[in-house]
């Protein structure tokens, strides 16, 4: 759209300037200049503060409307009034396609005006040291100390992430009973993929003996719903886990591979007594890397005391909610291929609206500095909250308080560490 933009206003003819104009007082031509280039600097500077562009060239737009203003300075009244008209009718015109373009960014921005913030939720205090005794711990929370551990089944949908399901793994597997994993030959948009667990298998031969796993084979030349395909999913993965062994008093961990609860967190709910039935897991939400903290906002992570009513999905389920209890690393990939995979693949693969999204080198350029791969506004529900937000996510060079897989093994894993942005292609 950019470019047509920019062909349209390149190639308008422009009426050659009568010599009458001469005979005007500059001052009229100089505030007039004035006025266009404090317009373009205003514009220029809502596009670098909200990381919004416009869809098309506004320093060209607003050259071309002066130069319209100024050749036809000299002619009669109604014929500039005519031609000022002509001028305001392209940038409404092209106003609305900006609109059109940004709709989603719109829609975003003017969220606290038409949404309602959902509940809040309920705050459990979360406390941990590293030297405190697991007794003092369920005290701590109001819970009491188990005669002994309960079972753990971790249940997760699987697509791509192999670095992050390995570092999850690892942090969980000294208090997890079964890995309950289930992956498909079809994305939830319909596209074929590798089942790349399986081919990978080997990599997790130190869970082996723990894993439980599910291959859900799909159609491929199938259009449906995102949102249904991964409703399928779940419905599934409900049967795998009443296949996995699991018993009443259990503890079921649901969540996404990139949503890791916290080693000494599993280990708190596993050994206490008078837990909710229902919990939510808040997660620190992290891009890209453990380089780039966004918030503590990631809530969708559960963990449940299975019952026979327990059911596998990803929204909200209950008020109560553990504070600070695992990290949620989003489109934290080794390969730039990854990233596109994830694109195309997961149910928001509607907000890939150009081509160029796609291409590797944008994606090194968002990954280092920061950025919305979409070019997205923060979803927030207060103007406070989505201004604070608005802008790349702030570096961050801490690396403590992360999976200890993580750093034991920090050069294998150096891309998610502070300092490696930088991706290969494959």
């Amino acid at each position: 759209m950019e470019d047509a933009c920019l062909d349209f206003i390149r190639f308008v003819p422009l009426p050659k300037q009568p010599s009458v104009a001469e005979e005007y007082n500059s001052t009229v031509e100089d505030t007039e200049l004035q006025s266009v280039t404090y317009l373009f600097s205003i514009f220029r500077l809502v596009e670098q503060r909200c990381k919004v562009c416009v869809g098309f060239d506004l320093l060209a737009l607003l050259t071309f409307v002066y130069n319209i203003m100024g050749s036809w300075r000299c002619v009669t009244q109604r014929g500039t009034t005519k031609y000022m008209f002509l001028a305001v009718l392209i940038l409404v015109t092209l106003s609305f396609i900006a609109i059109f373009d940004h709709t989603q960014n719109i829609s975003s921005f003017l969220r606290p005006l038409w949404d309602t913030p959902p509940p809040p939720f309920e705050y459990i205090p979360h406390y941990y040291a590293e030297n405190a005794t697991i007794n003092n711990l369920c005290s701590l929370h109001g819970w009491t100390l188990s005669s002994e551990p309960r079972n753990v089944y971790d249940a997760i949908l699987f697509n791509n992430e192999l670095d992050l399901l390995e570092l999850r793994w690892h942090e969980l597997h000294p208090y997890v009973t079964k890995f309950i994993i289930l992956e498909s030959n079809v994305t939830f948009t319909g596209i074929p993929k590798p089942l790349i667990f399986d081919l990978n298998r080997d990599r997790f031969a130190f869970a082996e003996d723990k894993l439980v796993y599910g291959f859900l084979p799909l159609p491929s030349d199938v259009t449906v719903d995102p949102f249904l395909i991964e409703s399928h999913h779940r419905s599934i993965m409900n049967e795998l886990i009443q296949r996995s062994g699991i018993s009443d008093g259990d503890l079921l961990i649901v969540s996404d591979t990139d949503e890791i609860p916290s080693s000494h967190t599993v280990k708190l709910l596993k050994w206490c007594d008078g837990l909710p039935t229902v919990l939510h897991l808040e997660m620190r939400n992290y891009v890209y890397s453990f380089e780039f903290p966004v918030d503590y906002n990631s809530w969708r992570a559960t963990a449940h005391v299975y019952s026979r009513w327990t059911r596998y999905r990803h929204s909200r389920q209950t008020d109560m909610i553990l504070s600070d209890a695992g990290w949620h690393c989003s489109f934290c990939f080794r390969h730039l291929s990854e990233f596109v995979t994830k694109m195309t693949a997961y149910s928001h693969a509607d907000r890939v609206k150009k081509k160029e999204y796609l291409d590797y080198a944008r994606i090194q350029r968002k990954i280092c500095r920061g950025d919305d791969l979409y070019d997205m506004l923060p979803e927030e529900y207060s103007f406070k909250k989505l201004i604070g937000k608005m802008g790349s996510v702030p570096r961050s060079a801490s690396a403590v308080h992360l999976p200890a897989y993580l750093i034991e093994n920090a050069e294998k894993f150096r891309f998610l560490l502070p300092g490696g942005c930088h991706r290969s292609p494959e």
